[in-house]
């Protein structure tokens, strides 16, 4: 097995840029009912404006210079291909903090923390909260993609990014996550306590064991939390159902139809954003929504991205063994962490509330997200 760490730069073909838009001009749209809404999924009329600005008014060339602005290699991990970002500070004695990603997020998530984590200075802030930033593709998504066999599940993840750090000569260092990012970090942290110093979480799902007398002194803000977890079992995880269960069926659709891919991704950005956006792109700039979904597209992962919940939902309701690790947890709206659930779980010595922001914390409210994990790591680095 090779360890070398390789230089990359994307550089996706003409040809497949020319391809997607001639397929998103030549969609087959679907019949519709009348007056419902986003209550039985993307509305036609919303997804064919989306569609045709991706088609003729976004540039992926502007968005892809952009990403190249951050420098970015390849490594071999566990027979794996692994893409990520490297973005080390200006200042030499920062601390390393591991960035991992979510579903259907991807490295266009940190596009806007990047430049006030590596450089705090530059951006208003104290050159002492300054981190180098490594941020990689999770095996199956975008530049990491597709896997190659099967058995990629959280904790093989969590290995490959010990290992990660490890190659890339970093002895003591921070992880930070969201979605299932906010799965792997911890995990990270369970297999790598010597040398991981912390864990920054937002977006983490607690879930309750049925305990006797596990809920019994939730608090207002647990009780609605509660109350949206079952709202999202509900009405919301009809995705989840499908990833877990039939991941390749799926990726015959999402592989073949540009449209499809969007309406499955953007989906997600109307029911998980703030609540205050009326549309996606009222809570995430659309180019950059555009991003992630093309990078998906582009790179022909939304089957092996999927695969993830396949191999994830063997063991997502068995106990963990509780993380010592100084945990870190930001929650925003329309985050359903239950902060006594939470403490059950991992050592949490840092608690942050928003009222604004969502789901995709590092894309709605990056200013909000930076300064927690500031505040976090401001109390575990150096070392003392």
């Amino acid at each position: 097995m090779t360890t070398d760490v390789t230089p990359f730069h994307i550089q996706i073909p003409q040809t497949q840029i020319d391809d997607l838009r001639d397929r998103l001009t030549r969609t087959r749209w679907p019949s519709e009912l009348p007056n419902v809404g986003w209550q039985r999924g993307v509305p036609r009329t919303y997804l064919q404006g989306l569609a045709n600005y991706w088609a003729s008014g976004y540039d992926w060339r502007t968005h892809e210079a952009r990403l190249n602005e951050f420098t970015q290699y390849t490594t071999e991990i566990d027979g794996q291909n692994v893409h990520f970002l490297h973005v080390r500070s200006p200042q030499p004695d920062a601390l390393p903090l591991l960035l991992t990603h979510g579903w259907p997020g991807s490295i266009v998530e940190f596009l806007d923390i990047i430049g006030p984590l590596t450089d705090p200075a530059s951006h208003g802030g104290d050159p002492a909260d300054a981190f180098h930033v490594i941020a990689p593709s999770i095996p199956g998504f975008g530049l990491s993609g597709p896997t190659r066999e099967t058995g990629w599940d959280i904790t093989r993840i969590a290995h490959a990014w010990a290992e990660l750090m490890n190659r890339l000569g970093y002895e003591r260092y921070g992880a930070q996550g969201g979605d299932t990012g906010a799965v792997i970090s911890p995990e990270l942290g369970r297999i790598d306590p010597d040398h991981a110093i912390g864990i920054h979480v937002n977006n983490l799902v607690t879930i309750p064991s049925g305990a006797p007398g596990e809920l019994d002194e939730l608090t207002q803000s647990d009780q609605q939390r509660l109350q949206l977890m079952q709202r999202w079992q509900n009405e919301m995880s009809g995705y989840i159902a499908v990833q877990t269960t039939r991941p390749q069926t799926l990726a015959y659709a999402l592989t073949d139809s540009p449209v499809g891919q969007l309406a499955w991704i953007i989906e997600k950005f109307k029911e998980w954003t703030d609540p205050a956006a009326e549309l996606p792109e009222d809570a995430v700039d659309r180019d950059t929504l555009l991003t992630n979904v093309s990078l998906y597209w582009l790179t022909a992962t939304a089957g092996s991205s999927a695969q993830l919940y396949y191999e994830g939902a063997k063991d997502w309701f068995t106990p963990k063994q509780r993380s010592e690790v100084p945990t870190g947890i930001a929650v925003f709206p329309m985050d359903v962490t239950i902060r006594g659930l939470a403490e059950r779980d991992h050592n949490v010595v840092h608690w942050s509330e928003f009222d604004r922001g969502g789901h995709f914390a590092a894309m709605e409210t990056p200013d909000l997200l930076v300064d927690d994990v500031r505040a976090f790591f401001r109390t575990l680095w150096p070392i003392r």
